[in-house]
């Protein structure tokens, strides 16, 4: 299914149930009474009504609220849907009160809270949807052409998209780069190029997504080729890490494609609002996590004669500073409870609130790696460091730590500096919190944390390479 389809489909949900709210807000105030044209007629809310229909429909449209370009990420869509719905419940308030004649405070109140749930809902059973038609089988399977990082990002957001109705399926790895390519435990198996598409039809693929450095190599256009002669869709990705930070327009120029980048205008300095953010919220937080520091760090010194431990890290440009932290290694695989448990909460980072006091960090931003690391980036790599580094990020909230790779963390950290906004700012904040309320409330087995394989990865049913035909057929002449 097209993007745009689901924005707007998801959109005139969400103004179908506006016009719903609005009356169930009047409904919880006055009941079923007529008030005819005097105080507290439905006619006063009207104006009302029209304000928000319009003002929903610039800030679902600006700000993406539709749920699915996030990939249906919960904490995402809550706490966007939060932000955005006090934003128009204060705007509305705030007419309200301008207004010369009387207006029910409590009917906008119940109708804030009822479009809240309402539009959680709507995105709820789009998902809820879409993961039925997968479950029914109504996807189109997929084949992804290519190897390394790019073959794996690539099946993981189109497994966190289930609205483009594909299933990916396998991978086909030319063999020259076969030993490069994600195995995931799967046996590799090598063919001809002239057989992949026999190799393909008995499995009902329907579309094969070429992800290679070289897409233009003469035996990937004769795959290409031969897939379309057979029915098989195919699709190419642009390879270039550098696209990140640019935005991209597809213009069609007489058949031939053409991807045009446009200057992305990234800003590196510090925009005036991250830094008040940055000093007020990160006072008060700080004030805040007194007491749990307090806690974590006289344990420490008891048991380990040492509460604090100071790494060295790159900050913006590249600039060393030390960044604190309570002394406990991470995921070490013999930690005493009370550690795993100051780990699992992340209390053993809220020292870091001293380096954003300091200026050295930000609230949000990209995690800050050692001078280690930094000396082996590329200058793709090093795009990161055009910003402060934060305690918390985008890639954070998705589930990456310190011991997952720079390249997978800098795909999450590049989006994040290209849409950097006070809205993304506080809705990464949220989500952090989200996730900490869940560890509260899930009651989960701890123990260290350890890197996770992917559930796609272990459900791949295909894996296999192939070589070319003219250089196969020499070896056996």
């Amino acid at each position: 299914m097209k993007a745009h389809t689901v924005r707007r489909s998801v959109l005139v949900a969400d103004l179908m149930w506006t016009l719903v709210a609005m009356g169930l807000g009047y409904l919880c105030r006055y009941g079923w009474v007529w008030h005819g044209p005097t105080q507290g007629s439905v006619l006063t809310f009207v104006p009302f009504l029209i304000i928000a229909i319009g003002s929903w429909s610039l800030l679902s449209s600006h700000l993406g609220l539709d749920g699915f370009r996030g990939g249906w990420y919960s904490p995402a869509i809550v706490s966007e849907l939060f932000l955005s719905v006090s934003s128009l419940m204060a705007m509305l308030l705030a007419l309200a009160y301008l207004r010369r004649e009387y207006v029910s405070r409590l009917v906008l109140g119940y109708f804030g809270l009822a479009i809240f749930v309402g539009f959680l809902a709507i995105r709820l059973a789009f998902r809820q949807y879409f993961k039925t038609l997968h479950r029914a089988g109504a996807v189109r399977r997929v084949v992804i052409v290519g190897n390394g990082a790019l073959a794996r990002e690539l099946a993981t957001k189109i497994e966190r998209h289930p609205e483009m109705l594909r299933r990916v399926i396998g991978f086909l790895s030319p063999v020259e780069v076969a030993a490069d390519s994600p195995s995931f435990g799967l046996n590799s198996v090598s063919t001809r190029t002239l057989g992949v598409v026999d190799l393909l039809r008995p499995r009902n693929v329907d579309e094969i997504i070429v992800a290679l450095p070289k897409p233009g190599h003469p035996e990937i256009v004769e795959l290409a080729a031969r897939c379309r002669t057979h029915g098989i869709g195919v699709s190419v990705i642009p390879h270039p890490y550098e696209l990140y930070l640019s935005r991209t327009q597809l213009i069609d120029l007489d058949g031939l494609p053409l991807l045009q980048l446009r200057d992305a205008n990234v800003a590196t300095d510090t925009p005036g609002w991250q830094r008040f953010m940055d000093s007020a919220l990160g006072s008060f937080l700080f004030v805040l996590a007194l007491p749990a520091m307090f806690i974590g760090a006289t344990l420490l010194k008891i048991k380990k004669g040492r509460a604090l431990c100071r790494e060295l890290r790159c900050g913006k440009g590249g600039e060393p500073f030390w960044m604190y932290r309570l002394n406990s290694e991470r995921y070490a695989s013999d930690l005493p409870p009370y550690e795993i448990i100051l780990q699992h909460f992340s209390v053993t980072e809220l020292p870091q609130l001293w380096n954003v006091l300091r200026g050295e960090m930000s609230l949000v931003g990209p995690r800050p790696e050692s001078p280690e690391k930094v000396k082996h980036y590329s200058d793709w790599h090093k795009q990161r460091l055009n910003v402060k580094p934060g305690i918390t990020g985008l890639a954070q909230v998705h589930g990456l730590r310190d011991q997952h790779s720079s390249e997978d963390k800098t795909r999450f950290d590049l989006q994040y500096i290209l849409n950097r906004s006070v809205f993304i700012y506080i809705s990464l904040l949220l989500q952090t919190f989200w996730t900490i309320a869940v560890r509260l409330v899930r009651l989960p087995h701890l123990r260290p944390e350890t890197p996770v394989v992917s559930q796609l990865h272990r459900e791949l049913s295909l894996k296999e390479t192939f070589t070319s035909a003219h250089s196969t057929q020499s070896s056996a002449d």
